[in-house]
């Protein structure tokens, strides 16, 4: 029999028995891990999913509408027609300031590119469309690289690369594994390929808040690091760059990330569920 203690709450464990065994193994062992929040319910689940649903659908929008010779406004219009239209709202806007629905980011911007009426997609550009949706009070997000028209072969094995960084950090991000094995395992696949990865900006927690716990850096060393733990949420997105992998934020708007050496870099993004048996994609 359960024993209750007067004037405290137990709140119902949203994971099995296995699980639990599992945490209390590592607690011991004085491993760092996610605090019980970030695991979630299967009523949070089932919201999350919902967002996500409504992100893709953006992105495969987008993909099915992008050219050569539209303003990134445009696409900033498309993201913030097509997300209203799905009683949902672009998670970006009005985000501690940024004054746009979406993230346009163009050969050397790294992310955060803010669009406008005046900058257009040319021919042999790559441009990084990061989106997030927040449905019902539930939030996605993902990214994708686009070719715009003849594209260099160097710029295409960068956006090449940089997909396959993430899909390794994906297929890394295991329960029971730490997060310190997904960063190893992108950067040592970057490096190899005579890139660099960014590390000034990260993956991140995300589903109840647009950017929660943990950090999810892409560089790193094995063994180290918060440990994964089925129910927790989040996002694998490292960004790649061809020369130095330091940048600057661009003061003229206080968001634009671009490489320090103004050589090109690419990203994709997705945001992943951990399950007891590994995990489920949930936007790309």
């Amino acid at each position: 029999m359960k024993k209750f203690i007067k004037g405290v709450r137990f709140a119902p464990k949203n994971y099995s028995d296995e699980v639990e065994e599992k945490i209390q193994h590592y607690k011991k062992e004085g491993y760092k891990l996610p605090s019980r929040h970030l695991l979630r319910t299967e009523e949070q689940l089932a919201g999350i999913r919902e967002s996500a649903k409504i992100n893709t659908a953006l992105l495969d929008y987008i993909s099915a509408n992008i050219r050569e010779g539209m303003s990134t406004a445009e696409i900033d219009h498309m993201v913030y027609e097509f997300t209203t239209d799905h009683d949902a709202i672009p998670a970006p806007f009005m985000y501690e300031g940024f004054p746009k629905s979406v993230c346009t980011s163009i050969n050397d911007v790294v992310c955060h590119g803010i669009p406008s009426t005046k900058e257009f997609l040319r021919n042999g550009d790559i441009v990084n469309v990061d989106v997030s949706t927040i449905y019902k009070g539930y939030f996605s997000d993902a990214s994708r690289m686009y070719m715009i028209g003849e594209v260099k072969p160097e710029l295409q094995r960068l956006v090449q690369v940089a997909k396959e960084c993430r899909d390794i950090g994906v297929q890394t991000a295991q329960p029971w594994a730490r997060l310190g094995d997904v960063g190893a395992a992108i950067q040592e696949h970057a490096e190899k390929n005579g890139y660099s990865v960014v590390r000034d900006l990260c993956g991140h927690g995300v589903g109840i808040k647009f950017h929660e716990e943990p950090d999810v850096e892409h560089f790193g060393k094995r063994g180290t690091g918060m440990l994964i733990v089925p129910g927790m949420t989040f996002t694998i997105e490292p960004m790649i760059n061809m020369g130095t992998y330091e940048v600057f934020i661009d003061e003229a708007d206080g968001w634009t990330v671009c490489t320090d050496d103004g050589l090109p870099s690419a990203q994709w993004e997705s945001m992943i569920l951990i399950t007891e048996n590994g995990n489920e994609i949930l936007t790309e």
